[in-house]
């Protein structure tokens, strides 16, 4: 049978994690050739290999920036932070806080010896407030002193003269004030009016889904010490050294050359620390240069709250056409993201819930509306998905209303709105102009509704709730299209180096950076079978502005496609050195020669790594090497929003099944069954572990994780007690992943597809079944009118939708 009919890989077939790794041959010196046949490759890549930080992460060992040994004299500081949600700033009286034992001093906009603007791409953010503040938890300034505890005491005791000034606060009122931090963007494809006019059936409909905090076990940190000659270390738990390295360089009025930003790891990132961990680098940065002292500055929990942005908050209203099958005919669609009080990444967040707001279906006529609204909150910015899940889940949310309209399945309907599975078909161009080429959702969705026993399961549900009158179960399959690629295209580009030393063991830095999702590992496996050796023979060290220079951020589920193709290259050209120098010792060609096991492979001996290595070297052979790999394909003019953003889709589905307590609004996730394409996984208990926890915080997202801001614009959920993650309970006993088993067709590293971000989404199933419980429990005309159901699916929330509790 072919690869699409073979069956996926699932969760419960994987093998022991560790992949075990063939016995070597002893191999003869270089002077000795010998004939022996080399056994059977024992490839690295595509085996379950644990995570190359798990044991020290298990014993405590795994260094994080909180951890480092710190150097004499280094000084602690605490964020002085606004009170109002938008004022003037009339002045910081600190005379009670230097009175303080321990504190040296305060910090303040007059103190940024470089820019006052920090090196964002909109320079619409200052480094601390000068004359205004714009949201509650704004950062005016530092406090310095001795100790953590000291600053953080000292802290309390600056007053802030501050004026209030009036403030938005919602989407609602900055669409009223046409408050923007960019202007907004229109998107349209062939005749959404007519489109709309002429439809055989017609909805209208609004709703909302809530923004995100990150909570990453590791909060935001950074510490800066001052070198000599006016150079600098940062070692800064980021996403993107190279941003950090230009921003600190810019406040403080120097070159890039003289800084050097390092992370070995961070405790999680999610998106939180692409932009945002450049913040507190800068403060870090600018402390220690008015002191001549390091400084460290970690966020405590509280502050991290008040102070970093979040997920975009979104609101949609829309206008649909639609025949009796329940295929679009016309759309209209308006989102308004609320981006806080700057840019920060909200122009192309806001432009990926544009390019997602199709998911995995064809919209012949469409019109969409994309607003970026200034309100006087955090600035937000990326988080994991970063703008998808907001598009995807209105057009989800959009086909379900379509069919409890049409009183038809909500899976028919989907199917049928799909895009076509090729050019011949018609049907599979989006509405940015890309085609898709790779759609395996014609295949994918309805062996996902087999081996969930969706149908059957369906007809049970029905049954159950009509004899059950408080509890209300639902059940939902939804997919998921996601671009992967970096929506600026100058971003797909990548370094890294490949050392080889004299004992054959490889040592790999590339422009990554490791926040748990294995990156490293994957990239040590892309190179240990570049250069055929056993994959602990591989070290790959921490993110280093010294070594690759200018690397993207580690966004856009684009890690390893980046980073591993480029120390592939890097590894590549080391074995191509190696290689010409055996087939010069043999007599054959360069291209007869096999790296393997650790071994390497003429057609007239078998040597080990280690002795052609050795001899290499002594034969003035190079065996370091650098590599660099851009994406190719993609283009996109950000003018008219339309080009190929992205190289390639990734594909997969969720069936979920829910259930509701319409008397509390209580609800609980039963069954997940799980459908997912990652192409031919570099690790498939990595890439599961990925799919697991993506999905369980896209539930988070849509269930439990609820922001609140007060009519003051202060952020009141700001804490655990208050803010609430899953947690293990929430995890439902029922969690089935099976992984789809065809090749990325695109030219991919190791045929592998990105899995960070996709799986985020797949989640949007559980929102839809829960909106199909709430239909159920309203019942007669409530079950096929649209579920206006706010996100997060709270208890409040659900009571609301299901008409028992009214604002």
């Amino acid at each position: 049978m072919n690869q699409r009919e073979s069956l996926p890989v699932s969760r419960d077939a994987m093998a022991s994690p560790v992949a075990a790794t063939a016995d070597a041959h002893a191999a003869a010196p270089l002077g000795t050739p010998s004939k022996a046949s080399a056994p059977a490759s024992t490839r690295a890549m595509g085996q379950s290999h644990i995570h190359e930080s798990a044991r020290a992460q298990v014993a405590g060992a795994a260094h994080y920036i909180d951890d480092l040994p710190e150097v004499k004299g280094t000084l602690y500081a605490a964020p002085i932070l606004s009170t109002v949600a938008h004022g003037t700033l009339n002045g910081v009286h600190a005379d009670a806080a230097l009175a303080l034992p321990g504190v040296r001093g305060v910090v303040l906009a007059a103190d940024v010896p470089g820019a006052p603007l920090l090196a964002a791409f909109a320079h619409d953010e200052p480094v601390f407030a000068v004359d205004t503040v714009q949201h509650i938890g704004q950062v005016i300034g530092l406090v310095v002193a001795d100790s953590v505890m000291q600053a953080r005491r000292a802290v309390r005791a600056v007053m802030l003269d501050i004026t209030s000034l009036p403030a938005v606060l919602t989407v609602q009122d900055a669409l009223k004030a046409q408050s923007y931090v960019q202007p907004p963007v229109f998107v349209r494809r062939g005749d959404a009016a007519t489109g709309l006019a002429q439809s055989a059936h017609r909805l209208q409909g609004a709703f909302e889904v809530g923004g995100q905090e990150h909570f990453y076990l590791e909060g935001q940190i950074a510490y800066a010490l001052p070198l000599e000659q006016n150079q600098w270390s940062i070692h800064s738990s980021t996403q993107h050294p190279g941003e950090v390295q230009h921003w600190v360089a810019h406040a403080l009025g120097i070159d890039n050359h003289a800084v050097r930003v390092e992370c070995r790891r961070m405790g999680g990132g999610f998106g939180g620390k692409e932009t945002q961990a450049g913040h507190l680098a800068v403060w870090a940065a600018v402390a220690a240069n008015k002191f001549g002292r390091a400084v460290k500055l970690r966020l405590d929990r509280d502050e991290d709250f008040m102070v970093t942005g979040k997920r975009h908050p979104f609101a949609y209203e829309y206008d649909v056409g639609f025949d009796d099958t329940g295929r679009i005919t016309g759309l209209k669609l308006q989102m308004a993201a609320n981006c806080g009080f700057s840019a920060d990444l909200s122009g192309p967040v806001a432009d990926r819930a544009v390019f997602h707001a199709d998911n995995a279906y064809y919209l012949s006529d469409v019109e969409i509306a994309s607003y970026r609204c200034k309100t006087n909150t955090q600035s937000h910015t990326a988080f994991r998905g970063f703008g998808g899940p907001q598009g995807v889940i209105v057009i989800e949310a959009i086909l379900g209303d379509i069919a409890r309209a049409l009183g038809r399945d909500a899976q028919d309907v989907r199917l049928a709105n799909l895009y076509g599975k090729n050019a011949s078909e018609g049907r599979n161009v989006t509405h940015y102009q890309m085609t898709v080429e790779d759609n395996i959702l014609h295949e994918l969705l309805p062996q996902l509704e087999r081996t969930s026993g969706y149908r059957q399961r369906q007809a049970e549900i029905a049954a159950w709730n009509a004899q059950s009158p408080v509890l209300k179960r639902g059940i939902a399959i939804t997919p998921v299209k996601f671009g992967i690629s970096f929506t600026a295209t100058l971003f797909n580009q990548a370094g890294a180096l490949v050392h080889v030393y004299t004992d054959g063991s490889v040592q790999v830095n590339h422009g990554g950076t490791e926040m748990g999702q294995g990156l490293h590992t994957k990239v040590a496996q892309i190179v240990a079978d570049e250069l055929g050796v056993p994959l602990p023979r591989v070290l790959v060290t921490a993110s280093d502005t010294s070594k690759v220079p200018n690397a993207s951020a580690t966004a856009a589920s684009s890690g390893t496609d980046l980073n591993g193709r480029a120390a592939q290259f890097a590894a590549r050209h080391v074995r191509d050195n190696l290689a010409a120098f055996v087939c010069g010792l043999d007599g054959c060609g360069a291209g007869a020669i096999r790296f393997a096991d650790g071994q390497v492979i003429s057609p007239k001996a078998v040597r080990s790594f280690e002795a052609v290595v050795k001899d290499a070297y002594a034969n003035r052979i190079q065996l370091w090497s650098d590599g660099f790999y851009r994406t190719p394909k993609i283009h996109y003019d950000k003018a008219t929003l339309t080009g190929r953003p992205f190289y390639y889709f990734s594909y997969g589905a969720a069936c979920t099944e829910v259930v509701i307590d319409t008397l509390t609004g209580e609800n609980r996730v039963l069954k997940v069954d799980i459908l997912h394409d990652v192409g031919h996984s570099i690790n498939p208990a990595i890439d599961i572990g990925q799919i697991e926890g993506g999905f369980v915080q896209g539930m988070g997202w849509l269930t439990t994780e609820q922001l609140v801001w007060n009519d003051q614009g202060a952020l009141a959920t700001h804490a655990p007690s208050t803010y609430k993650i899953p947690a293990t309970g929430d995890i439902p006993a029922h969690f089935k992943i099976d992984l789809w088993p065809e090749a990325n067709r695109e030219d991919n590293v190791g045929g592998s597809k990105a899995v960070g971000e996709p799986p985020f989404m797949l989640a949007i199933s559980v929102y839809e079944a829960l909106r199909n419980a709430v239909a159920a429990g309203r019942g007669g005309a409530g079950a096929t009118a649209p579920v206006v159901l706010t996100a997060p699916a709270t208890a409040e929330n659900v009571l609301r939708a299901l008409g028992r509790v009214r604002d």
